[in-house]
């Protein structure tokens, strides 16, 4: 069973719901992972699993449930479901595209800590903040009315014109 599935079987229950107390415990270790990357400006995570989870202070268990969660913000990203103790992972880190996943996943514990001040600019936080945001935001083309001016140009009512039935 690789640890990625270990990590599974103990912080879910049977129907599939997770485990508060596994998690609350998971997070706030996350937490302090990613203050010392940020504090560190720490670019580039490579090593053994059983290397980065010394570095990073975390079980084997946690270093893959962190390199699942961080993997949607760095280029090649490890195959967590394969994920042992040896296996070699290089991470790295751009924390501009780190700052957004934050955003996207609503982790405001994670992309409104003190450490990226020394990284971003307020500026920059809220700019990329809004650009992620409106990343998911749809927005609806306006409808033509029937009585308004053809959008193809020919200076006829749509009804008359691409509109007609």
């Amino acid at each position: 069973m690789t640890l990625y599935d270990q990590w599974k079987r103990i912080s879910y229950d049977q129907q599939g719901q997770p485990i508060k107390r596994i998690w609350d415990e998971y997070l706030a270790q996350e937490k302090k992972v990613y203050k010392k990357i940020l504090s560190q400006k720490i670019q580039l995570l490579e090593g053994s699993v059983e290397e980065l989870a010394g570095q990073l202070g975390l079980s084997h268990i946690h270093t893959a449930a962190f390199l699942d969660g961080i993997q949607e913000a760095v280029d090649n990203p490890p195959a967590v479901d394969e994920v042992e103790a040896d296996t070699v992972v290089k991470i790295e880190i751009e924390f501009k595209r780190l700052y957004k996943q934050m955003v996207e996943y609503k982790a405001k514990e994670l992309y409104n800590l003190a450490e990226w001040n020394d990284i971003l600019t307020s500026e920059e936080q809220k700019e990329l903040y809004m650009e992620q945001k409106q990343s998911k935001t749809v927005k609806n083309a306006e409808k033509i009315g029937r009585n308004d001016p053809c959008n193809c140009g020919s200076g006829k009512k749509y009804k008359k014109c691409c509109g007609a039935a």
